[in-house]
């Protein structure tokens, strides 16, 4: 991080709201697509943005260091984006019939973004959770397997195993298809 960037997030840490701002911009592209890129929903995707960006705000005083801002707000992105998916089970769960079901179906499609037919993302969309969100923070995020396990709390050499193995299937369905 540069300077200026130290010196925005000391500001901030001293209630300088439009210091924050600054920061929240440099940052807000990639939190949204992390979340998009898991959720698989756009408006879900915005509201555990918005939600993260809440947090963070209300909590930067408790930030340390200046220079791990940005995996300090990852690792609030990535504890809210577990939460909705834990909410998406619960939800599921209590799906009772097929009709359920199908409006359940039906009203994800419609939230989710049209990434123009590419097979890569439909076939990504059918990775479990963990392995869509150590890809989405490895691969397109360039988050190297240490970083990814500061932010979640899983071990960089689990980190590199669970990419690997994501990979490889990922490869294997783009290939059956």
């Amino acid at each position: 991080m540069n300077a200026d960037f130290s010196q925005c997030v000391k500001k901030a840490r001293e209630g300088d709201a439009d210091a924050f701002a600054e920061l929240y911009s440099a940052v807000y592209k990639e939190l949204y697509h992390i979340a998009l890129v898991n959720l698989k929903n756009q408006h879900d995707a915005s509201d555990v943005v918005s939600d993260t960006v809440l947090e963070a705000y209300s909590s930067i005083k408790k930030l340390r260091d200046e220079n791990a801002f940005k995996a300090w707000m990852i690792k609030i992105l990535t504890a809210k984006i577990k939460r909705k998916q834990r909410e998406y089970i619960k939800n599921r769960d209590h799906l009772t019939d097929l009709d359920d079901l199908e409006n359940s179906v039906e009203q994800e499609k419609v939230g989710e973004i049209n990434y123009g037919g590419l097979e890569i993302m439909e076939e990504f969309r059918k990775l479990n959770e963990d392995e869509r969100l150590v890809l989405s923070l490895s691969v397109v995020s360039g988050y190297t397997s240490d970083e990814i396990a500061r932010v979640t709390g899983i071990s960089a050499n689990t980190v590199r195993s669970k990419a690997a193995r994501a990979k490889i299937k990922l490869r294997k369905m783009l290939e059956e298809r």
